[in-house]
């Protein structure tokens, strides 16, 4: 099981993004449009230096819906390797069965 702490910074992080999201979004094409004067491309450029850091997507870590678990991670499922392994031998997982011989 991860830290709590650890879990709860990623949940932060995903809301902060959440939120600034859409501001993100159009300052970058703000900041990457070639037909705008250097100024606004500049304006642009602090002002999403000045947004948080946390709010940027690429501080978001997948984690376990169940343990928190960072590593390991399968996106479809969204559970680590450990994870899935315990409810497919549980059957918990519809279609999934492990091997065994």
């Amino acid at each position: 099981m991860a830290k709590k702490s650890a879990v709860e910074r990623d949940l932060k992080r995903r809301r902060m993004a959440k939120k600034y999201a859409a501001r993100r979004a159009k300052l970058k094409a703000i900041a990457a449009d070639q037909d705008l004067s250097q100024e606004e491309r500049f304006k642009a450029a602090l002002a999403l230096a000045k947004l948080p850091r946390n709010a940027s997507e690429t501080r978001i870590r997948n984690r376990c819906v169940l343990t928190g678990r960072p590593r390991g991670y399968y996106r479809k499922l969204r559970l680590s390797r450990i994870a899935l392994r315990e409810l497919a031998s549980q059957g918990q997982i519809p279609g999934m069965v492990k091997s065994s011989w």
